[in-house]
């Protein structure tokens, strides 16, 4: 059951598109976290990491938790510092912990402890190709995703990358959790589109149970 907070909406809507793969439609209030974002920006600065081939990620992208996911061109990883301070990443706030377990409770994921948060920054252009979660130890445990800011077009398959992909439309307050037969499946993120209105820059909160 969720604790009474303003953060959360009580009338959001939970879809379960697929076993294990839910939809939690205006699920929260994100000028709070946008606030919290700002200062573990201010810490741990948002940066572009590299991936295999020696080409730089369009997502900027930085952590907050016990762990933080790194990529270079060796490979990816979760680190307990910072590779750009050597400083432990910023402790996760409490109200993104109660939000990630929030999520995770009404999509019926009882008892998850995120020690992962992904702080991801698309600006116009942006995208995140089709990929699967799998560089945690304990894939029994959900993914939390939280939608901030301009909408975006998310991309989801199957458990194989030749599977078609079917695109959701995400909003600012929209939150996905997959796991259980979902856990794995593929998905990614179309690029960014300039917005009317100045709204241009989408944030992501993503929660992983890393180690």
């Amino acid at each position: 059951m969720r604790p009474p907070s303003s953060l959360f909406e009580p009338q959001a809507n939970c879809i379960e598109l697929a076993e294990g793969f839910f939809w939690l439609s205006a699920f929260v209030d994100t000028a709070p976290l946008l606030a919290q974002i700002d200062l573990i920006a201010a810490q741990a600065a948002f940066r572009h990491m590299q991936v295999s081939g020696g080409k730089h990620m369009s997502v900027a992208m930085t952590n907050c938790g016990p762990w933080g996911w790194t990529s270079s061109s060796s490979g990816y990883r979760y680190t307990h510092t910072d590779p750009l301070t050597d400083r432990p990443w910023p402790a996760m706030p409490d109200s993104f912990m109660a939000l990630a377990q929030n999520a995770a409770a009404t999509a019926g994921f009882e008892n998850f402890e995120p020690d992962a948060c992904l702080v991801n920054r698309y600006d116009s252009g942006a995208a995140l190709g089709v990929h699967q979660d799998r560089d945690e130890q304990d894939l029994g445990q959900p993914i939390v995703s939280v939608s901030i800011g301009a909408a975006a077009t998310f991309q989801v398959g199957g458990l194989k990358r030749s599977e078609p992909l079917r695109t959701l439309p995400l909003h600012d307050g929209d939150v996905l959790v997959w796991g259980g037969p979902s856990r794995l499946r593929f998905h990614g993120l179309k690029a960014l589109k300039p917005m009317a209105g100045g709204l241009d820059t989408r944030h992501n909160l993503t929660f992983r149970k890393a180690k």
